[in-house]
C-alpha cells in the first residue's frame, strides 16, 4: 500500500484491482500451453472458489452458429470463438459469484455470499456537486496512476507468442486497460506480415452487440473505481448532450478546457492536461501488421467543434433522441451499418436519425459525438483514452436502456445467428474473462443494480437534483452556524444595554415601567387588512 495525494485528496492505494483481460495469473507459459485460466480464490485456497461453492474449472463452451459474411476468414485472429484460442478452460461462477477465479459478486450484489442487492443511480454530471465533480476527477487520475497488479495487456499475437511458448504481455494503469480493450476488441483483424489487415471486422461495433459490450465495459469500469478507492457508492455521471450548442463539459471544473495556447491540446489548468495517451496509431498498426504494444503516444488531443461539418452539422437534438426511441426493432437486415429503422444502427450513429436509412452519409447520435471532438476520441480505436468517453457512453447506455423498458423485447429479439462476427447471441464478448455473453446484457439496468436518475419517480428526482445544494448546505453548516450564535450574542448585548440605559433614564427595568411608554417602543401595525371597498392592502396603526 501506498499513500497518494491527488487533486487535494488523499487516497490510500492498494495494488492488487483490475476486472478485465489477461489475468496476470494466466498470463504464463504455463497457463498459455495448458490452455487453462482457472486462478485460486484467495478465500478458500481452492481454484474458481470450488472448496466453498463459488465456481469450477470447466470446459468453455462456443456456438458453432454460422456468422454474418463480412469476415470471411477462420483460424486467422485471436478474437474468433474467444476466448479459445488462449484457453479453453476458465472459471465458470455459481449464480451471485463472478471474476476470473468467481472472487467477485455479480452486478448489482454485495456481501460476503453476494447475497444482498443494492440499486446505485448514474447522475447527470451537471448535477453534481463541486465536491463531487473533484472527487470525480480524482478518481479518474488515480486510475491512470494505478499499475493494475490483477491484470496485463497481450503485445503480440498467439503466433507471435510461439503459440504460448513465449508470453507477450504487458503492465499498464488500471485505467489503461480499458483504453486497450476498446483498442483490441475494435482493431483490424491481422493476416500475417506488413499491411495485411482486414479492415471491416470489429467485435464491439458496427452491429448487435454495440450496446451489451458497452454496457458490461462502463460496469467493469465503475466496478473498479469502487475498488481502487474504496467508495462503493460511485456511480458513472452522464453527459445528456442533447441540443448542446458545443462541448458544456470542457470547463476547468470537469473534463478541462482547451488551451490557450493549442486549441488541440487541453488547458494547463486542468490534470488532464498531463495525460498521455496509448493504442491511438491504428493506421501505422496496420502498415507494420502489429498490436499496440501499450506504449506512450503523446498527450491527449481534442478540439472540440473544430471538426468535419459535412460529416456531422451539429450535436444530436432531444427531436432526435425520440425518433430513436421510438424504433421498434433492435437491428434489421444484415445487422451492420447498412441497417434501415434499426435501433441499434441509428443510435450508433450509421442510421440517419431523422430516417433511420442505414448507410447514412452524415454521422448522428453516438458517433456524431466522437466526430466532433475531433481528437484523441475521433478514433475508433483509441477513443478511450479521453476520459469524456465514459461520461458519452453512459448518456448513449441510458438511451439503450429507455429502448428497453418502453419496448420490453424477448432475448429473442436480438438476433442469434448470422450477425457479423462477435455478435451473435450466446458469443462470448471479447476480450472479457471473466466471460460474458452478448445476450446476458440485451436487459434493463435494473437487473444489474444500477438507474439513471432522469428516469426515477419524481420524488427521487427531486431528491437527485436538491442533493448537491443540500451538501453544499451540510459543507456551509458550521459557518452558518456560528453566523447565528455571533447574530444572538449581538441581539443579545444590545437588549442589554438598552435595559441598562432605561434603568439610567427612567429609574425602572423595562419590564417595571407598566403603561409608561418606553424609548425603545416602537408603534405595532396589525396584519395585512384587505378594506372591504378593495383589493388594495391597506396598513393600519393603533
Amino acid at each position: 500500500m501506498r499513500l497518494l495525494l491527488i487533486h487535494g485528496v488523499f487516497f490510500l492505494q492498494c495494488l492488487r484491482f483490475s476486472q478485465q483481460q489477461f489475468p496476470r495469473l494466466c498470463a504464463t507459459t504455463e497457463a498459455l500451453l495448458s490452455k487453462e485460466c482457472c486462478p485460486v480464490w484467495e478465500g478458500d485456497g481452492s481454484a474458481c472458489g470450488a472448496s466453498s461453492g463459488r465456481g469450477f474449472c470447466r470446459d468453455v463452451e462456443v456456438s458453432d452458429l454460422p456468422n454474418g459474411l463480412n469476415y470471411p476468414f477462420s483460424g486467422l485472429d485471436d478474437r474468433e470463438r474467444w476466448p479459445l484460442v488462449f484457453y479453453n478452460r476458465t472459471c465458470q461462477c455459481a449464480s451471485n459469484y463472478m471474476g476470473f477465479n468467481c472472487g467477485e459478486c455479480q452486478f448489482g450484489l454485495f456481501g460476503a455470499n453476494c447475497e444482498e442487492r443494492r440499486e446505485s443511480v448514474r447522475r447527470n454530471v451537471f448535477h453534481l456537486s463541486a465536491a463531487e465533480r473533484r472527487k470525480l476527477i480524482s478518481y479518474l487520475t488515480l486510475a491512470k496512476h494505478t499499475v493494475s497488479q490483477d491484470y496485463v495487456i497481450a503485445t503480440g499475437t498467439y503466433r507471435e507468442m510461439n503459440n504460448g511458448s513465449t508470453p507477450l504481455f504487458s503492465d499498464v494503469s488500471t485505467y489503461d486497460v480499458f483504453v486497450w480493450m476498446h483498442y483490441y476488441v475494435s482493431r483490424n483483424a491481422l493476416l500475417g506480415g506488413p499491411g495485411n489487415v482486414w479492415t471491416d471486422v470489429d467485435f464491439a461495433h458496427w452491429a448487435p452487440a454495440f450496446l451489451p459490450w458497452h454496457r458490461v465495459y462502463l460496469l467493469h469500469w465503475e466496478r473498479e473505481i469502487r475498488k481502487l478507492t474504496g467508495d462503493f457508492e460511485f456511480s458513472i455521471p452522464y453527459w445528456d448532450w442533447r441540443d448542446a450548442q458545443g462541448c458544456d463539459i470542457c470547463t476547468e471544473d470537469l473534463m478541462g478546457a482547451q488551451s490557450p495556447r493549442d486549441p488541440n491540446l487541453i488547458s494547463p489548468a486542468s490534470v488532464f492536461s498531463s495525460w498521455r495517451v496509448m493504442c491511438s496509431r491504428a493506421e501505422d498498426y496496420s502498415v507494420r501488421g502489429v498490436l499496440c504494444d501499450g506504449n506512450d503516444e503523446g498527450p491527449l488531443l481534442r478540439n472540440p467543434g473544430n471538426h468535419d461539418h459535412n460529416l456531422v452539422a451539429r450535436l444530436p437534438t432531444a427531436a432526435e433522441v425520440e425518433f430513436t426511441v421510438s424504433l421498434r426493432d433492435y437491428d434489421t437486415g444484415a445487422m451492420d451499418r447498412s441497417a434501415n429503422f434499426s435501433f441499434r444502427n441509428t443510435l450508433e450513429g450509421f442510421g440517419n436519425p431523422q430516417t433511420g436509412l442505414g448507410n447514412s452519409r452524415v454521422m448522428g447520435m453516438h458517433a456524431s459525438l466522437h466526430i466532433f471532438m475531433n481528437g484523441s476520441m475521433s478514433s475508433v480505436q483509441g477513443s478511450a483514452n479521453d476520459p469524456i468517453f465514459l461520461l458519452h457512453h453512459a448518456y448513449v447506455d441510458s438511451i439503450y436502456e429507455q429502448w428497453l423498458r418502453r419496448h420490453t423485447p424477448e432475448q429473442t429479439h436480438y438476433p442469434e445467428f448470422n450477425a457479423p462476427i462477435g455478435h451473435n447471441r450466446q458469443y462470448h464478448m471479447v476480450p472479457f474473462i471473466p466471460l460474458h455473453r452478448n445476450i446476458e446484457y440485451f436487459t434493463s439496468s435494473k437487473e444489474l443494480g444500477y438507474q439513471y436518475s432522469y428516469m426515477l419517480n419524481s420524488d427521487q428526482r427531486i431528491s437527485e437534483v436538491l442533493s448537491p445544494y443540500l451538501e453544499l448546505m451540510m459543507e456551509a453548516w458550521p459557518w452558518l452556524l456560528g453566523a447565528l450564535v455571533l447574530g444572538a450574542l449581538v441581539t443579545m448585548t444590545v437588549a442589554a444595554v438598552a435595559a441598562t440605559m432605561t434603568r439610567m433614564c427612567w429609574g425602572a427595568w423595562p419590564w417595571q415601567l407598566g403603561e409608561k411608554s418606553s424609548a425603545f417602543h416602537l408603534p405595532e401595525r396589525e396584519p395585512l387588512i384587505i378594506s372591504s371597498d378593495s383589493d388594495t392592502p391597506n396598513y393600519h396603526t393603533v
